[in-house]
């Protein structure tokens, strides 16, 4: 078999090289060019989708837009954590993220296919957008990562965002620039051959 073993080494090494870096490793002055997330959002629309539902919603927050959000997640996070289960610092956390970020996204999941299509595989399909744009953004040295904090499930997220009931918020992709001296991590994973079955032709 002959194959493009160019293609192939360039897409192995973007695979390897995306990593998951936290909004405390990011540049918040620098701004992500409006075309570099042009080209973020095209690829992320590139994901597979069973039925073309394309189920994928992309709610963007830059500038002080972030500060909203900080404020709402404070708020709903205060309204819908019961009271044995409040943290201040873990909420103080939440609410800070947002301003340590260029870009906050919040990954929507909107039901366009009815019950033909079970919500799983919309999920899975939206978990593909998001891979896409995070290969992306690693190949080009932006810092990203997704973030699913049990409030974003809250009817009271989903009102605030605008999406319908039976819609999800999937979590939060945060996207930036490294700060200066940064250092990109090393992969870490246990042997793959640890995770496969391989199931043989029966011969007999």
């Amino acid at each position: 078999m002959i194959y493009d073993t160019e293609s192939l080494q360039s897409i192995t090494n973007h695979i390897r090289h995306r990593r998951s870096i936290k909004p405390m490793d990011m540049d918040a002055t620098r701004l992500v060019e409006p075309a570099l997330l042009e080209i973020l959002f095209e690829n992320a629309n590139h994901a597979p989708t069973h039925g073309l539902t394309e189920p994928w919603r992309f709610h963007v927050f830059q500038g002080e837009a972030r500060r909203d959000l900080s404020n709402t997640m404070q708020r709903i996070y205060r309204e819908t954590t019961p009271a044995n289960e409040f943290r201040e610092d873990k909420m103080r956390k939440m609410s800070e993220n947002p301003l340590l970020a260029a870009v906050v996204i919040a990954i929507g999941m909107e039901r366009r296919g009815g019950a033909k299509i079970p919500e799983m595989e919309e999920i899975e399909a939206v978990a593909c957008a998001v891979q896409n744009m995070h290969l992306t953004a690693s190949a080009v040295g932006l810092a990203a990562y997704w973030s699913t904090p049990p409030l974003l499930a809250t009817g009271e997220f989903i009102s605030w965002l605008g999406m319908r009931e039976g819609d999800r918020c999937l979590g939060l992709f945060y996207m930036g620039w490294p700060k200066e001296n940064f250092v990109w991590p090393k992969a870490h994973r246990t042997p793959v051959g640890e995770k496969i079955t391989w199931h043989e032709e029966n011969k007999s």
